[in-house]
């Protein structure tokens, strides 16, 4: 098989040139690594054997001409720009695609979460991968939802074969695009988490959708895809009603690394354009 690894990045050169050096030590090396950026500042000094290229800044557009970079390749792995890769984690991946022709999509297990506090640094990442114990079955997999975007693999003959892509309706940082995308491929056979492909997200908080921008998109993409039919709404709702309680309760005491006033006030400007009729994910770009 050729696989490639793709990465979208944005304003995080010097953790973009950490996660880069760590992918020198996969036991199966990537034919190809593909790393889109906007501007020459997203990606510092260029690194030997990378494939570097630009395109409009957001991560649907970006992971979309990815995908168009990769049309010579099997299996396309996009890693976040703060994913820190275990050294097996592209062969386990192969090695699934390869023995299951019926799967599509894979998605790792992150065995540490920083999006969901503060964030790691770097070094405490490795040592957290360091200490990992991966299990005994490296190609133990179980039935899964969708693939996480920060560690995800498409088999790429079905992306042609249907000529799916990111849906660029939902624009910057793009909530739940990872969901959409998989979604529909998940159409065309098995998603799957793999207990032996694993890694740490980082969470770096640099590069980040504004509080205002991400609450609304808290609302108005989950709405936009269960009415074009990848999300169902019931998780829609329940994901929506969480996200909402969960911003008007911490705002008077946040956690330092979120702007929950500003994801409550999106929250509530996406409800209110929702009863005005005029919702859309494209709207945050006039927030």
């Amino acid at each position: 098989m050729r696989l490639a690894i793709g990465i979208a990045t944005r304003g995080r050169p010097a953790i973009l040139a950490e996660v880069l050096h760590d992918l020198s030590r996969q036991t199966r090396p990537a034919d190809r690594i593909l790393v889109c950026h906007a501007t020459p500042d997203d990606i510092g000094a260029p690194l030997p054997g990378i494939e570097y290229f630009t395109a409009p800044a957001g991560l649907p557009r970006q992971r979309n001409a990815i995908m168009d970079r990769a049309a010579d390749c099997d299996v396309l792995l996009f890693l976040d720009d703060d994913f820190l890769a275990a050294p097996d984690y592209a062969a386990v991946t192969e090695a699934v695609f390869a023995a299951r022709p019926e799967v599509v999509v894979t998605t790792g297990t992150v065995i540490a979460d920083g999006a969901n506090g503060p964030g790691f640094p770097v070094a405490e990442g490795r040592r957290l991968l360091a200490a990992d114990t991966p299990p005994a079955d490296s190609m133990a997999a179980h039935p899964h939802f969708n693939g996480y975007g920060c560690n995800m693999a498409f088999r790429m003959a079905v992306v042609r074969a249907h000529g799916i892509r990111v849906d660029e309706a939902l624009p910057a940082y793009a909530w739940y695009e990872d969901l959409d995308v998989t979604r529909l491929l998940g159409r065309h056979g098995s998603i799957l988490r793999l207990e032996g492909a694993r890694g740490v997200h980082l969470g770096a908080k640099v590069g980040r959708s504004p509080g205002l921008r991400l609450g609304y998109s808290q609302i108005a993409n989950p709405i936009y895809l269960a009415r074009k039919g990848t999300y169902p709404w019931n998780r829609a709702l329940r994901s929506m009603a969480r996200h909402w309680a969960m911003n008007l309760a911490r705002s008077p005491f946040p956690e330092p690394w979120a702007d929950r006033w500003g994801r409550f006030r999106g929250n509530m400007l996406a409800l209110a354009d929702l009863a005005r009729g005029r919702l859309r994910p494209g709207r945050i770009e006039e927030l």
